[in-house]
């Protein structure tokens, strides 16, 4: 059992935390005015820091429309209306808050006052008038849009009727099915369902099944699941794959004519061991002058693939390919991905190259873009490649030597310029043919992984720095970057505060010094058994990149100028690309922002539901794994602490799982969130974050995707 424990009141507060204590106030008192010294007051707060940042926060709080300055320095809500829309944030106890840009406060909304409205939806919402409530409060009129139709869950029968019982945590309805729409659905069946009627004051939604993906348990059928759970697809459309069927293999003269031909000069590539989409190959030859030329050939995808086609069309639909634990749910139809465009071995194949003229120092000194064809002449593996680097002989071992220098430079002179390492341990599964997990690895990066990637990064900087890199800013022409913001201040201060525990320093100012201060701290934990929970915080501490016309940089690389290149097979940002470099390469105008923008937004979007889902695919095979050593005791790691439990990571498998506060039955525990820690009311004992502890295996959940542990005290 455990409460939390308050912060102190005089502690510095930053913008983030003081504007909607600063909103609260003025709207339970819409009519009142106040200066920042009445708002200090009534907050409570001494710290002069904090006392000085409220005036900013109000002035700031001016110009979003959210109040307005009576005389200077004095400050009334300015109220927009009892009427605003937001996007409904959906609590697992059936209330929720309606997230809204109309107002900076989150408005609350009762269980009974939500008129059926979901996770997500885009509702309209009447805010009541506050007078002296604590919160805004208010009730959905209208539904504006449906974030989803559809629910995938386990079928429930009762006798000539069943229910849904869906796997969303944000989703706290079963769907009643009726008799007429369960086909030929049995108990315990994994199905999608989509809602066809919810009207007046029923209790639960009513729902047709659209698709049936099999038995619980059934790996296939799981895996489906997951998919359907994101809003992922897990086939293609039959009209899709016929339009693909339609695409022509063959290459004529007349289209090589075109390209530059690179079909006599050494090329590879180099790609896991289970891929079949090869959308990269590295050429290497020796220049007059002496110096390297380097091709970075990619799948030219566009060239097959007509704007107004339904491939299109799906396309930037699905965004990515998705990648789950036991396969791939590619963005293109097979006949694409895998044989079309695949750069295979001793196959003619068209692509699109960046090529770079590289001095022994790996300095790069002239570049070209444009259209090529390719003859790859090898297909390594990363572990093939690796030996041969190992052993200092095999096919192509001099250019894999010399690439491999090269990347070592570039690699080094990027860390310099302030980039952060994150080769973050990579959990991986060996399955039967049944998908039935018998083992857990790690995979490792090798020398040949980073050659790839640091070729990779070079073509996709020099790309992005070819149309973005302009001395007149209104010169600047329509294109997707790939940006990554600084880090949030307050996290990155939580995450120096947090592994000094473990010994390790950073000076979290968030610039090339604070990059290079996590480099060393990485580096240090490399081995280690806090590696994967300090990487973790560290990624977290980070914003997350995405897909904008609006190029800021990209702050964990260092580049001032980055995009998506080289893998058009599994993402559209990268046909984009290919497409907006060819249109400016001719002379075209610049392109419209506003379309391009929204497809970054629905790509951004879409990759962080593949990642979502291949999340989920990890946790669920790392679940079944656990299932037959229920009792058996390991050790591990506190990766995170909440006033619910523990979450604990094992070291032998980096599986996760939680110590419920129920089983914490020997004493009263007290939640401290500044602290990450939870500490016993009358015996003192601590649970810390970063902590040692040994767990026995409790219960391994499959529906709910949850691993049970409890302390295992050693008597």
């Amino acid at each position: 059992m455990a409460h939390k424990k308050k912060g102190n009141k005089n502690k510095p507060l930053n913008k983030k935390q003081l504007t909607p204590k600063v909103a609260e106030i003025f709207t339970r008192e819409p009519s009142k005015g106040f200066n920042y010294k009445q708002i200090a007051k009534a907050l409570d707060i001494r710290n002069d820091d904090s006392r000085k940042l409220i005036n900013t926060v109000m002035y700031e709080m001016k110009e979003a429309g959210f109040l307005k300055e009576l005389y200077t320095g004095k400050f009334q809500y300015h109220s927009k209306g009892a009427y605003v829309t937001g996007k409904v944030d959906l609590t697992s106890w059936g209330s929720a808050y309606i997230i809204s840009d109309d107002v900076l406060e989150d408005i609350f909304v009762s269980k009974e006052n939500l008129k059926s409205a979901l996770h997500g939806d885009k509702v309209k919402v009447y805010v009541h008038a506050r007078r002296k409530r604590k919160k805004a409060e208010g009730e959905v009129v209208e539904i504006l849009e449906r974030s989803r139709e559809t629910f995938v869950g386990t079928i429930e029968k009762v006798f000539n009727y069943a229910f849904l019982s869906p796997d969303s945590k944000n989703m706290p309805y079963d769907i009643f099915i009726p008799a007429s729409e369960l086909g030929k659905a049995k108990n315990g069946d994994r199905v999608i369902v989509k809602i066809t009627e919810w009207t007046g004051r029923a209790k639960n939604p009513v729902g047709e099944i659209v698709e049936n993906l099999g038995r619980a348990g059934d790996n296939n059928a799981e895996m489906h699941a997951i998919l359907a759970e994101f809003q992922l697809p897990h086939k293609f459309p039959v009209e899709v794959d016929r339009d693909a069927e339609k695409i022509s293999s063959e290459i004529n003269e007349a289209e090589i004519k075109k390209r530059k031909d690179y079909r006599a000069i050494s090329t590879f590539t180099i790609d896991p061991e289970d891929a079949k989409d090869f959308d990269d190959a590295l050429s290497l030859q020796k220049l007059k002058n002496g110096n390297w030329e380097v091709g970075v050939h990619i799948a030219d995808v566009t060239h097959y693939i007509d704007m107004k086609s339904l491939v299109e069309e799906e396309a930037i639909a699905r965004a990515t390919s998705v990648y789950l634990v036991d396969r791939v749910v590619p963005m293109l139809p097979e006949r694409l991905s895998n044989y079309i465009c695949s750069l295979r071995p001793d196959e003619e194949k068209l692509c699109y190259s960046a090529v770079f003229e590289i001095t022994d120092k790996a300095q790069v000194v002239d570049q070209w873009f444009g259209r090529t064809v390719i003859k790859s002449d090898k297909r390594f593996t990363y572990q093939e490649a690796q030996s041969i680097l190992d052993s200092g002989a095999g096919v192509f071992h001099e250019e894999l030597k010399l690439l491999n220098e090269m990347a070592k430079t570039i690699r080094m002179e990027r860390f310099n310029r302030g980039a952060i390492s994150f080769d973050r341990i990579e959990v991986k599964f060996k399955l039967d043919d049944d998908g039935k997990p018998l083992g857990v690895f790690f995979k490792e990066h090798g020398d040949t992984n980073r050659l790839i990637e640091e070729f990779m990064l070079l073509a996709n900087r020099k790309v992005a720095e070819k149309i973005g890199k302009v001395q007149n800013a209104n010169s600047a022409k329509t294109f997707v970057y790939r940006i990554h913001d600084k880090p949030d201040p307050e996290k990155l201060m939580n995450f120096a505060n947090f592994i000094q525990r473990f010994g390790y320093f950073i000076n979290p100012g968030g610039g090339t010094t604070t990059s290079q201060a996590i480099n060393s701290v990485l580096d240090q934990v490399e081995g280690k058994s806090e590696q994967n929970l300090i990487e973790t915080l560290a990624v977290r501490a980070m914003a997350k990149a995405k897909y904008s016309c609006n190029n800021i940089g990209h702050y964990g690389l260092a580049f001032d100028h980055y995009t998506h290149f080289t893998s058009p097979i599994r993402r559209y940002p990268d046909m984009m690309v290919h497409r907006l470099l060819t249109a400016y390469l001719e002379g075209e105008n610049s392109k419209d922002i506003n379309l391009f923008d929204k497809w970054c937004q629905h790509s951004s979007e879409m990759e962080h539901r593949a990642a979502l889902a291949e999340r989920a695919s990890i946790k669920y095979k790392q679940v079944e794994f656990m299932q037959d050593k229920l009792g058996q005791v390991f050790e591990g790691i506190i990766s995170g602490i909440t006033d619910w439990g523990i979450y604990v990571e094992l070291d032998e498998n980096k599986v996760e799982g939680m110590i419920p506060m129920r089983e914490l039955d020997d004493d009263f525990y007290v939640f401290d969130e500044s602290e990450y820690c939870l500490t016993g009311h009358n015996n003192g004992r601590k649970f810390l974050l970063g902590d040692r502890i040994k767990v026995e295996i409790v219960s391994a959940n499959l529906v709910k995707k949850q691993i049970d542990f409890k302390v295992f005290n050693e008597i």
